[in-house]
């Protein structure tokens, strides 16, 4: 009876331990959760770098919240903080906000390769796009290489996205995903 009870104290460990890590680490992501009005250009830039870093910003709470919720999502911050850490070094917090500080500047860099490029140039005629007018997602997937979305709101149907393209700003290529 002893063994039987020591082994479901094993596998409660196990199991706790593991659950702990799936609320940090969802999707191969890190969740840094937060509360309250957004800065949406900070969203944008999180957003922007979430795939190079595997970090996502979760917003749990809108501005009114509990002490007990505040305390609770600081806690769990920790957790995430403590295995980020592990993961890129204990100066990581100050690498991560120089690329949300210089995201929308990058952000800008691939615009003017964008505009310049006529396989871009011919995607946006394709869907009656124009160029001043590109609703389009940045994503910065590693040193100078980035992953753009664009859009036409202006579709009928639910799937708003156009087409894909990386870009490469140091060697100012446009390749079409799809």
């Amino acid at each position: 009876m002893k063994k039987l009870s020591f082994l479901f104290l094993l596998i409660m460990m196990f199991s706790c331990k593991k659950k702990e890590e799936t609320m940090i680490h969802v999707d191969g992501y890190y969740r840094i959760l937060s509360f309250g009005l957004p800065n949406l250009d900070v969203v944008e830039a999180e957003d922007g770098i979430a795939d190079k870093w595997k970090i996502k910003h979760v917003s749990v709470a809108g501005c009114v919240v509990t002490e007990k919720l505040m305390d609770s999502i600081k806690t769990q911050n920790q957790k995430t903080f403590a295995a980020i850490e592990k993961k890129y070094g204990q100066n990581w917090r100050q690498k991560y906000d120089k690329d949300i500080d210089g995201f929308m500047m990058k952000k800008v860099d691939v615009m003017d390769v964008l505009i310049t490029n006529k396989v871009f140039r011919d995607e946006l005629k394709k869907y009656y796009i124009e160029i001043y007018d590109v609703d389009k997602e940045v994503k910065e997937l590693g040193d100078n290489l980035y992953k753009v979305v664009v859009y036409n709101q202006n579709l009928k149907a639910e799937n708003k996205e156009c087409f894909s393209v990386n870009v490469n700003t140091k060697d100012r290529t446009v390749n079409l995903i799809k």
